[in-house]
């Protein structure tokens, strides 16, 4: 899907259409932007981008809230869209694979699909059609928004070629920084380079990188229903806080978020985690796993605050507070009455 949050707000506000427009973030305030529109785009600003410099690229940006609720059954619709064409693997609210291979004409039946989308849901979409689920993907990006790439079989190496290594699913900024001290910045590069100078740095992965860059892909389209690893949130202060009064509220509130969203899924978790950023920009995480599953605030909060004291100082500045819950579990598991204190 084309900048979704952004979409599925304009069903609401046809009147923000066309204008720069950013979900997450408040003018005047920290916080970073969770999705842009692309007139906003075009002035340079990006999801994960500080509301700040956001304003700074772009005086007249418009920032909203996201609506969860319609977000969630916009997706629903379009997932429904999908499964009729093929199996379907559901990677995100806004990112799925269907499995197009017994088609007899997938290209043309991938161009039924978008405008079926659009018809029915008013939302606009991309779509990459290829071999295999990492060159379809990038394929999907590749002409937003409301593109349309087709990667013919036999021509996935040449396709990507002269991309960015980090345009790769599973290239991060550690593995391409390795990559980039051996001179590669290319897909090509990849390709080209003999593997035995890639061994002594990535062991095995070499031969999966060698196969990445040509567009070497086995995975199946996997139907298993799609399933969050962690709910989390995190809030960034309008200025920093140090009291332990507020420090603790803040704590509290974040986890009854965390609390309420792996509720809403029947699950509980196993793993807390925190994340702290100081006013320095120095973050960190840290994270307890407890030896039976927990869902409710209390102890979430019990979790949490017993990793706040273990790494904060009270009176140390704080900028950015976050708690989010992993390791899920069916919520019917063992619960535990935590005696932090």
């Amino acid at each position: 899907m084309d900048a979704f949050f952004v979409n599925v707000h304009i069903l609401e506000n046809p009147s923000d259409k066309g204008i720069p427009l950013a979900v997450g973030g408040k003018p005047g305030q920290r916080g970073v932007i969770a999705s842009a529109s692309y007139e906003a785009r075009a002035k340079g600003v990006r999801s994960a981008m500080a509301s700040s410099k956001a304003l700074k690229l772009c005086p007249e940006l418009k920032f909203v809230s996201s609506n969860r609720p319609m977000i969630r059954s916009s997706s629903a619709k379009v997932m429904e869209i999908l499964a009729r064409y093929g199996t379907l693997e559901k990677m995100s609210v806004d990112e799925a694979f269907v499995d197009l291979s017994l088609q007899k004409n997938p290209e043309a039946l991938v161009k039924t699909i978008l405008k079926r989308i659009k018809t029915e849901t008013n939302l606009p979409s991309s779509a990459g059609l290829a071999t295999s689920k990492l060159v379809a993907k990038i394929a999907s990006d590749f002409e937003k928004p409301e593109g349309f790439t087709v990667v013919q079989p036999g021509t996935e190496s040449k396709f990507l070629a002269p991309l960015e290594i980090r345009k790769m699913y599973g290239i991060g900024p550690k593995t391409a920084s390795r990559l980039n001290s051996l001179g590669i910045e290319k897909c090509s590069d990849i390709v080209s380079i003999d593997i035995q100078k890639l061994l002594p740095i990535f062991g095995q992965y070499s031969v999966n990188l060698k196969n990445k860059a040509k567009g070497i892909d086995n995975r199946v389209v996997d139907p298993s229903p799609w399933i969050a690893k962690q709910q989390g949130t995190e809030t960034t202060f309008e200025s920093d806080i140090k009291e332990v009064k507020e420090v603790e509220l803040a704590l509290r509130e974040l986890s009854a978020e965390v609390s309420d969203s792996i509720e809403q899924m029947g699950k509980s978790a196993r793993t807390i985690t925190i994340k702290i950023r100081w006013s320095d920009f120095t973050t960190i995480t840290r994270q307890k796993t407890v030896p039976g599953e927990i869902h409710k605030s209390e102890d979430i909060y019990k979790v949490a605050k017993s990793l706040l004291y273990d790494n904060w100082e009270p009176g140390k500045p704080i900028r950015l507070l976050g708690v989010s819950a992993s390791r899920l579990g069916v919520s019917d598991q063992q619960k535990l009455n935590l005696e932090f204190e």
